[in-house]
């Protein structure tokens, strides 16, 4: 029951950063906003290469791979679309085969990250965080390009009880 509660809020997190990569031009998946600061491409290499790193041979070896160059992945500019999504899905590919093999009874077990011991529910509380506040620089940032054209990925603003009504109409339950 814990692992699927950990692949359903992965699931919502990949869809939300899904929802607002989709609503940005080609040219604003490239945009930084000032010279410190990343733009949604890259930031998209940076959650692809610490999924890679970390669940590649997740509950075997060290979550920091030898052959990640996490620095490199802060660098460059310049990818088109097609690149962009192929990072974003080989990096929750490797994420999603290793969560579908985990049970309940492994999370007390032990994985490294960078030779520091986490237990497995710890670097999965670890790792969700990582990609949410990634994901939530992604949706600021498109939101920012998009201005006024943006198509709202939660509820939108003034716009809670009406989706409370909504919600106790389909399952029944009072929403206070």
């Amino acid at each position: 029951m814990l692992t699927k509660n950990f692949i359903l809020e992965y699931a919502s997190y990949r869809r939300i950063g899904e929802k607002a990569i989709s609503q940005v031009s080609d040219e604003d998946l490239n945009r930084v906003i000032n010279a410190d600061n990343n733009s949604i491409a890259i930031l998209v290499r940076h959650i692809s290469g610490n999924f890679l790193s970390r669940f590649t041979d997740f509950m075997t070896s060290d979550g920091e791979k030898p052959w990640r160059d996490r620095d490199s992945e802060f660098e460059g500019t310049g990818f088109d679309r097609k690149s962009v999504e192929a990072m974003w899905a080989r990096g929750w590919e490797v994420l999603e085969a290793e969560l579908a093999k985990l049970s309940d009874d492994q999370l007390s077990g032990t994985v490294f990250i960078r030779g520091e011991a986490w237990t497995v529910h710890g670097a999965l509380c670890r790792s969700l965080a990582h990609v949410a506040m990634h994901v939530g620089q992604i949706v600021l940032l498109a939101r920012i390009f998009v201005e006024e054209n943006w198509k709202w990925i939660s509820i939108p603003k003034g716009k809670s009880r009406d989706f409370n009504k909504k919600m106790e109409k389909e399952t029944g339950a009072k929403i206070l």
